[in-house]
């Protein structure tokens, strides 16, 4: 597996982006403002993030997301350590990632990356979301926010 920043002329993995984040408008503007990665496999795109420089000496994880037939592969646990390593290598000493407080296994995820919770939005999805969320039958409803300390 491959992962290497979306060029400047190629279209992002759109189906792949609204996996994580319903609203098409939302993650254009990311993607537009952030850095995107993808992850490729024998020519094909298995996995994408997004990250967002949110200020001098912090980024924000704004997606991830790998295709549904290559789940269970380690695949997520690879891009989130990709990410992590590029913000570091950027001198960023910060990276933070949101989720919905009904992402168990990414919330699992981001834990077992070396992410600790540090806060909770409340009715995060319910104020930014028309329509609403449900994973592992819990209402997505509050965002549940991480970070990671790069450097000291």
């Amino acid at each position: 597996m491959n992962i290497r920043k979306l060029h400047h002329n190629e279209q992002p993995p759109m189906k792949l982006l609204l996996l994580a984040d319903p609203s098409k408008e939302k993650v254009t503007d990311y993607v537009h403002n952030g850095d995107c990665y993808i992850a490729e496999k024998s020519g094909e795109t298995i996995g994408v993030y997004v990250l967002l420089k949110t200020d001098a000496e912090t980024a924000e994880l704004m997606n991830i997301a790998v295709k549904e037939s290559a789940h269970g592969k380690g695949i997520g646990k690879k891009l989130i350590k990709d990410a992590v390593q590029r913000a570091k290598n950027t001198g960023l000493k910060t990276l933070e990632v949101g989720t919905g407080n009904s992402s168990i296994g990414q919330l699992a995820l981001y834990q077992k990356c070396g992410f600790r919770i540090v806060g909770v939005d409340r009715d995060f999805f319910v104020r930014h979301y028309e329509e609403e969320i449900y994973e592992n039958g819990i209402q997505c409803r509050d965002m549940v926010r991480l970070a990671q300390r790069l450097q000291a």
